[in-house]
């Protein structure tokens, strides 16, 4: 039933002007109630949508379907693309990114149990012109899967694929010739200085500034160990941000003049202190030279930032100058939530953290109509990820907004 709903409005749309009238890509995100069915669903939809070669896509506990949030419950989204075949490629395991196809930048769909998945993140991204790529780690209460089928077919000897895995990155390549502009909105603010990793091992970070870093960060906090429940409660509640010693989180760089995280900062959890070595543990390798403030979700913060993203890109695809007549009519089209040609916005991709969505940002839907109210009623589909990709990082508490223009 949940399949003829979306074929009903897919067909419907693709007879109206300016939608796409021969799709050969699609997206199709699930919530994981459907985990169980997701070979069927693909299988019917391919089916009826035989025009449709390729497919991507991946499940969360939550997906999104224009300025609708749909959690914990049944859902499917499906987006049809129409693309010049030569300016996309679907990649997977059985069917790897080959060198006959000049990849400009990337949606990804990754497992979250793969082993060392930000090395292959970071080494998908290098591969690409840009160095950028986008997308997110599926979020399951069941199975994480993914959707990859690809009309280019898949490479000999690893046999007849189903199109839904498990394991590893699997997404769309897109040429030069799919334009796109992608931003990143962080959900937390720093609470202290940018401090300077000066010594580390592995995962703890040992002195910050040369001084001891669990001293710095009690300090830094207002806390200390001599009322530990009290301590206890502030450190649960808090975050770090970390920048990798070849960026810089200092204004210009990782921190606005909001005091809003910039895209260098990724933002991890503190999984432990150590009083022998009076070090702080984080949920990441830190290495010496490594930038490292503390920070906390912020919701304020949060919708400020969602803003801003949505104000850039706006700039971005808007006219420097425009006749009076299409700045009036821009003005009517927001007044609508309707899209207008000026802003060339043909569809989106929105993928956010589980930690974010309506209940983080004060009421249900409200993350995205937020990003409705500033693009208008775009096409988007996305899901709620267990990490974001963006970049060549995997993020936390995050949302990575990527818009296709005409």
């Amino acid at each position: 039933m949940a399949a003829a709903l979306v074929l009903a409005q897919v067909r419907a749309q693709m007879a109206l002007h300016g939608y796409a009238s021969s799709p050969t890509l699609a997206l199709l995100y699930i919530t994981d109630h459907y985990a169980g069915h997701a070979q069927d669903i693909l299988a019917h939809l391919q089916a009826e949508l035989p025009l449709v070669t390729d497919w991507s896509g991946t499940v969360g506990v939550g997906i999104v379907s224009s300025n609708v949030e749909y959690w914990d419950e049944p859902a499917m989204a499906l987006m049809l693309l129409e693309l010049p075949c030569d300016q996309y490629r679907i990649f997977s395991g059985v069917a790897p990114l080959g060198m006959g196809f000049e990849a400009h930048t990337a949606l990804v769909h990754a497992d979250g149990s793969t082993v060392d998945l930000a090395e292959l993140v970071d080494e998908m991204a290098a591969r690409t012109d840009s160095g950028y790529v986008f997308g997110g780690i599926a979020s399951s209460r069941t199975q994480s899967l993914q959707f990859a089928v690809g009309g280019s077919g898949n490479i000999r000897g690893h046999g007849a694929a189903s199109g839904v895995f498990s394991g590893g990155l699997s997404g769309v390549a897109f040429g030069p010739g799919v334009g796109l502009v992608s931003r990143v909105t962080q959900g937390c603010m720093p609470v202290s200085a940018v401090r300077t990793v000066t010594e580390a091992n592995h995962n703890l970070a040992i002195r910050l500034d040369g001084e001891p870093a669990l001293d710095v960060m009690l300090r830094d906090l207002g806390i200390s160990l001599d009322r530990p429940q009290e301590a206890l409660a502030v450190v649960r509640a808090t975050l770090v941000g970390l920048v990798r010693a070849d960026d810089d989180m200092r204004p210009a760089g990782g921190l606005h003049h909001s005091g809003n995280f910039g895209d260098e900062v990724t933002v991890r959890h503190i999984i432990g202190l150590d009083p022998g070595h009076r070090g702080v543990a984080v949920a990441s390798t830190v290495e010496v030279g490594t930038q490292l403030t503390f920070c906390r979700r912020n919701v304020q913060a949060a919708r400020a930032d969602l803003m801003r993203v949505c104000a850039e890109i706006r700039e971005e695809l808007e006219p420097q100058e425009l006749p009076v007549e299409t700045a009036h009519a821009l003005h009517a089209a927001e007044l609508d939530a309707a899209p207008h040609p000026a802003r060339r916005i043909a569809g989106a991709v929105y993928v956010s953290c589980t930690g974010r969505g309506g209940q983080h940002f004060g009421g249900p839907n409200a993350e995205m109509q937020l990003v409705r109210r500033a693009l208008g009623d775009v096409p988007l589909v996305g899901f709620f990820a267990g990490g974001e990709i963006a970049h060549h990082h995997v993020y936390g508490y995050t949302g990575v907004l990527t818009v296709f223009t005409d």
